[in-house]
């Protein structure tokens, strides 16, 4: 008598009914965290395998890639911003600082706290790169430092903001701003002449703004009755050319980050005389700044810069008090 053929159809069936239970069981796992309504995206258990985000990328890896952040993320307000001053070396920070993974920062000047304060909170988030979280959103603005009404509105934006401002010998600073006027405007007085109310007396005009911007503990008074001293740094101009990593170090830990802006980020451009960048942000090719920095200055008569240097010295003086901080401009 033959055998029951119900043996022999089960092992037929079994492949086919074994293949389709994996199959199920593979869709099912793979939705689970996507399909539902309720829950939120999430990856399958396979793509998790398969998706598995490699070690932490080292420190070049993470700069080249931060323009990928230009398209995720939220706008938000800066939690830190450049304040001044004007011919300080603000520029070179930012860019510098423009090579951290965890900074996004706004290439122009806003000039929102000054000029455009009137367009509201709204319209200056627009301005602001999306970032993601943990990335320190920032702009730099150097005239806020010698506007009046720039510290009380930024502590009504947030009291909780970091201040940077980027100093330099007052002498050197206002004979850089002269030359960048010049430079637009050929046709301006001499440096002498905007120097002195009376070339005779020697008596220096405190109306002319270049003049104004170097004096430089006036001006931190104001904002010390919003912002305590702590919510402050202040980066030498000087040793942002001479040591661009150990000023960087500093701005990193005033930010509260890593320590990953480190020499090998940058080399020294005899041409210009300054530091530039090996590999700018989101670029594998060397970045110095343009040719509107750096530029060769006029010759002043000494006696002139001597004045001036007996003009600024008691507020330097009052300005390393108030600081802490010696700068050894004089």
């Amino acid at each position: 008598m033959d055998a029951s053929p119900v043996p022999h159809l089960r092992r037929r069936l079994l492949l086919p009914l074994c293949t389709m239970l994996f199959l199920c069981l593979y869709m099912f796992y793979s939705c689970a965290g996507s399909c539902s309504p309720s829950a939120p995206a999430q990856p399958g258990v396979l793509s998790q395998l398969l998706l598995r985000p490699e070690p932490r990328l080292q420190a070049e890896e993470t700069g080249s890639i931060s323009s990928f952040y230009n398209g995720s993320g939220s706008k938000k307000l800066p939690q830190a911003i450049i304040i001044g001053v004007k011919k300080g070396g603000t520029r070179a920070l930012l860019e510098f600082l423009r090579v951290h993974p965890d900074i996004r920062a706004v290439g122009a000047e806003p000039h929102f706290f000054d000029r455009n304060y009137d367009r509201g909170l709204d319209w200056y988030r627009e301005l602001m790169p999306r970032t993601l979280d943990g990335q320190i959103t920032m702009e730099k603005t150097p005239s806020y430092f010698v506007t009046k009404e720039a510290p009380a509105r930024i502590a009504a934006m947030s009291k909780d903001a970091k201040l940077i401002v980027v100093v330099r010998d007052p002498v050197t600073r206002v004979i850089s701003d002269y030359t960048q006027t010049l430079s637009k405007r050929p046709d301006i007085p001499t440096f002498e002449s905007l120097t002195f109310k009376n070339r005779t007396t020697g008596l220096i005009d405190i109306s002319w703004s270049a003049i104004q911007i170097g004096i430089y503990a006036k001006h931190l008074e104001n904002w010390l009755q919003y912002f305590p001293m702590s919510q402050i740094l202040f980066v030498s101009g000087e040793r942002l050319i001479t040591d661009p990593a150990g000023e960087l170090g500093r701005v990193q830990d005033f930010l509260g980050l890593k320590r990953i802006i480190t020499d090998k980020h940058f080399y020294f451009n005899k041409t210009k005389g300054f530091p530039c960048l090996k590999k700018a942000e989101g670029s594998s090719k060397p970045h110095c700044l343009g040719k509107t920095k750096g530029r060769t200055h006029p010759n002043i008569d000494p006696e002139v810069v001597q004045r001036l240097r007996e003009f600024y010295r008691p507020f330097n003086m009052k300005f390393y008090q108030m600081t802490g901080h010696d700068f050894g401009w004089d």
